[in-house]
């Protein structure tokens, strides 16, 4: 297969797989449509399983969401923000927290080893738990395969159970833009704000996302008159999304982690309402609404919580804003917490 083609026809696939979502109304049609439909594909004909996708596709697709997202932010959203940081991570840590006992726990019910089942569990980024296993000799290939069982379940769950608890008579299936008069030179700006996330993608987890978010975000706050995308242009951004997602997974990675893959399955829906439940305490205390809050706290990626806050009117900049001081905390910490830990432990061990 050319390179041609190997990078459109998982688009076409894509599309056909969105539109079908779309017609069906379910949650992220643009991005679980097109994941759906090339996991089956790629599962059912195993001939096909040289399709690409360019680098520079996938990252201009999350500048183009990265930049949608930031044109929500407003002066209010970080007054609003600001004095909720300090509790919302100290429900983080509890997720945390729980997370890892769960991780602990299914160590001791079957035949995996704690280290790998601690990593397994927790709700980071699939590529920097597997990394930061391997320096604990744990089991990256088991931990890649059950991190993939977490992230399919909340990319599927949580949207569905959200959209269905706060349904609107408005749903969305992109993110909701509105008319704004501004000269097409401004869209000049957006491309400071890809160079941003460009320019960050060494240092920042989701780089070209969070770069051009935060950009935008502060260019609409000083009073800049940003334009907003077409609705075909952020269709395509998820469906490039949802077509990497495809990519990455197959029914026979599920399948290698055996009857296993169920107890991960049953531990993320345990957190899942665990985040819930802390989202709706936190509107108990707070301004915030359940939707937004729980959004906040679902332990799933930016873009699929950001993207769900629009669907049931929800607030995207409040979303982001905590989605991004949780994923930064996980990133930053919590490998090197849970690294240090598990090492003093083993040595504790060998030496008694």
């Amino acid at each position: 297969m050319n390179k041609i083609k190997a990078t459109i026809f998982p688009y076409i696939i894509g599309f056909l797989g969105g539109y079908i979502f779309y017609l069906c109304h379910i949650p992220l049609a643009w991005i679980l449509g097109p994941m759906t439909f090339l996991i089956l594909w790629r599962s059912i004909f195993t001939d096909y399983d040289q399709f690409s996708q360019p680098s520079i596709l996938k990252n201009s697709s999350f500048i183009i969401l990265g930049i949608s997202f930031g044109l929500s932010f407003t002066k209010e959203t970080f007054l609003l923000v600001g004095p909720y940081i300090l509790p919302f991570l100290v429900v983080t840590i509890l997720l945390i927290i729980i997370s890892v006992i769960n991780g602990v726990l299914i160590s001791k019910i079957v035949n995996i080893d704690r280290n790998t089942s601690i990593f397994a569990s927790i709700p980071g980024g699939l590529t920097e738990m597997v990394a930061a296993s391997e320096s604990v000799q744990a089991n990256s290939s088991l931990v890649t395969i059950f991190q993939t069982v977490r992230l399919l379940t909340v990319v599927f769950l949580v949207p569905f159970t959200i959209q269905h608890m706060f349904s609107t008579n408005q749903i969305a299936q992109t993110i909701v833009t509105t008319d704004v008069n501004t000269s097409n030179l401004a869209f000049g700006w957006y491309i400071l704000a890809g160079l941003v996330g460009w320019s960050l993608r060494k240092v920042l987890p989701a780089a070209f996302v969070i770069g051009p978010l935060l950009t935008t975000a502060l260019l609409n706050i000083i009073g800049l008159n940003l334009p907003v995308f077409h609705d075909f242009l952020l269709v395509f951004a998820q469906v490039s999304i949802g077509v990497g997602f495809g990519l990455m997974i197959t029914f026979q990675d599920l399948k290698s982690g055996g009857k296993y893959c169920g107890l991960y399955l049953l531990s993320t829906i345990l957190l899942i309402g665990a985040s819930f439940g802390f989202g709706y305490v936190f509107t108990l205390i707070t301004d915030i609404d359940i939707g937004t809050a729980m959004l906040s706290f679902a332990p799933g990626g930016l873009v699929e919580m950001v993207l769900t806050s629009s669907t049931i009117g929800a607030d995207p900049a409040i979303v982001s804003s905590l989605q991004f001081i949780r994923l930064i905390f996980i990133i930053s910490f919590v490998p090197s917490i849970l690294k240090f830990s598990i090492s003093k432990v083993q040595n504790k061990h060998l030496s008694t």
